[in-house]
């Protein structure tokens, strides 16, 4: 079955500006993963909160992208921010 990550993050002001150009390259490097059916990210306006929404074709699909994030630039730069996401399966 399909799996959803769904959630946001929090950014501190300081890494706002590094987390927005990261960005970017994050999304871009996802849509690019075997599996990855929809991946989209957003910063609310005028907010240090970003929300996401991933899709992907199946658990392993998730795992390997968990696994690319772990050694990513993305990683470094959010290393302190504030996490909330949930994943559930779906048909």
């Amino acid at each position: 079955s399909k799996v959803i990550l769904k959630g946001y993050i929090i950014v501190s002001s300081d890494d706002l500006n590094t987390v927005k150009r990261e960005l970017i390259t994050h999304l871009s490097l996802c849509k690019k993963e075997n599996g990855c059916l929809v991946f989209e990210a957003n910063q609310e306006q005028n907010s240090l909160k970003f929300n996401f929404y991933e899709k992907f074709l199946n658990r392993k699909a998730l795992s390997k992208h968990k696994n690319r994030v772990q050694i990513s630039t993305w990683l470094k730069v959010t290393i302190n921010t504030d996490r909330h996401f949930e994943i559930k399966d779906t048909d």
